[in-house]
């Protein structure tokens, strides 16, 4: 039985390093300190959980050499460790939030968090949450000094020509074919009848909690549909700063610690609020999120609309760009005509060979101008909508061109610039922060001068 597909894999390659997740049969050897990077400390079991790390997400690692996943842990740990010294600051509250998802996609895949921990070889969820939390927080750390670093490169365009003139004629990068995609969106529409069931439901169990000494935990566990929190009885952490959609930060902040608010909509669904604790700026709280259902009548409506729209296009009272201004539900696109940003490059180019296969699929055979029929999709609440796609430009695989793919090289000009820079950082921080390196690693050919020799 299959139990981890990509998702859990990439949720667990950042947390199943440091929780003792080895070959069954295998006997761990003596830990031991293999070095320190100002506050860090680096165990040569951290070395063995890193290959276990990236071989669960993929990476062939036998040519990999322990001096090498050595320097790796270095430079991380540099980067955590002068994060800290620059006062960069990364909240409990932004933590626990990606704890708190991460921990809900794995019970989700698991089946319950007595499993998780299970799996993990932990005594008990409050150690496991222990240390994910500092494994997030030492992550996010290392993410935002690098973040810092490479946000203070900037690239003009006179570099950007110099650097495609260094390039020899024979080594120019080669673009492979590309498109750009435009959507329409028409979302089904939710009655009213079928939003006030949810708010009902959600008065109610205010009401059991209040009257009744419920639980809102138990309630949160049951019903809530959020699984970054529903295994935790819907708590969350958080301050103005942490990332939550405007309406629900609005009804946070205005609550009274231990009152429950009233229910209120969100792009999520309806949610209620208990306020467990105010700690300053920050808050501790549970919540309940439910999302109306749509009927099938709705969707099919939606779908009609949609090929309603498309019968327009195609006979040319509208052009597709105008429609989707117009009528296209998807707010994200709709002002640019309808397309689609790649996420990876966010540029709007999508390179044929790395699109996402659902995309492709899609309008891998869509010819010039030609409209898709109404394709039913789901938001990422899981929510279904129908949409209809049109390709507005296609590049053929080429030689870089200056003046065609400028955009292009520029990112590749600024992401040389930004490698130097960081190694010029490394450099400077290297000198004068305490790294300390033991037994027999001090004879491995680091890139870097960890040694300081």
């Amino acid at each position: 039985m299959r139990i981890l597909n990509s998702r859990i894999n990439l949720i667990i390659a950042l947390s199943m390093l440091s929780f003792g997740v080895f070959a069954q049969g295998k006997k761990q050897k003596v830990d031991g300190v293999v070095a320190v990077v100002g506050d860090y400390v680096i165990l040569d079991s951290d070395i063995d959980k890193t290959y276990i790390e990236l071989s669960s997400q993929g990476v062939d690692t036998k040519d990999i050499k322990r001096c090498e996943m050595l320097g790796k842990l270095l430079e991380d740990k540099l980067y955590a460790h002068q994060a800290i010294q620059d006062s960069i600051v990364v909240t409990d509250a932004d933590v626990n939030t990606k704890l708190n998802e991460q921990i809900g996609y794995m019970v989700e895949q698991l089946g319950s968090m007595e499993k998780v921990v299970q799996y993990f070889k932990k005594t008990s969820e409050q150690d496991f949450r222990a240390e994910l939390f500092d494994i997030i927080k030492e992550n996010k750390l290392t993410a935002e000094m690098q973040k810092k670093i490479v946000d203070e490169v900037s690239i003009t365009p006179e570099e950007v020509r110099d650097f495609f003139k260094k390039i020899p004629k024979e080594e120019l990068p080669v673009f492979g074919a590309e498109m750009e995609v435009a959507q329409i969106v028409v979302k089904p529409a939710v009655s009213q009848e079928a939003k006030q069931k949810v708010i009902d439901q959600l008065k109610g169990f205010k009401k059991d909690v209040q009257e009744n000494g419920a639980s809102f935990f138990s309630k949160a566990v049951l019903y809530s549909e959020d699984p970054g929190s529903r295994s935790n009885g819907g708590f969350y952490k958080m301050d103005r700063r942490t990332q939550f959609v405007k309406e629900f930060k609005d009804v946070a902040f205005s609550l009274n610690e231990g009152e429950i608010s009233e229910p209120f909509e969100t792009e999520f669904g309806f949610h209620i609020i208990y306020l467990e604790k105010i700690r300053g700026q920050e808050i501790d709280l549970r919540h309940i999120v439910i999302a109306p259902k749509v009927t099938p009548e709705a969707l099919k409506e939606a779908k009609e609309k949609a090929e309603l729209i498309r019968t327009r296009i195609l006979n040319k009272e509208i052009t597709f760009a105008e429609a989707a201004r117009t009528m296209s539900d998807e707010k994200e696109t709709r002002n640019d005509g309808g397309i689609l940003t790649n996420p990876k490059t966010h540029d709007t180019r999508f390179e044929l060979t790395k699109m996402d296969p659902s995309l492709y699929s899609q309008v891998a055979n869509l010819k010039d101008n030609e409209v898709s029929l109404p394709v039913v999709d789901e938001d990422r609440t899981g929510g279904k909508f129908y949409k209809i796609m049109t390709v507005t430009n296609r590049y053929e695989e080429h030689t870089a061109d200056y003046s065609k793919d400028y955009g292009r090289l520029k990112e590749l000009a600024l992401k040389e610039k930004q490698i130097k820079a960081i190694a010029k950082w490394s450099e400077e921080k290297i000198k004068e922060t305490y790294i300390k390196i033991n037994g027999e690693y001090r004879d491995c050919a680091f890139t870097n001068n960890w040694l300081k020799k």
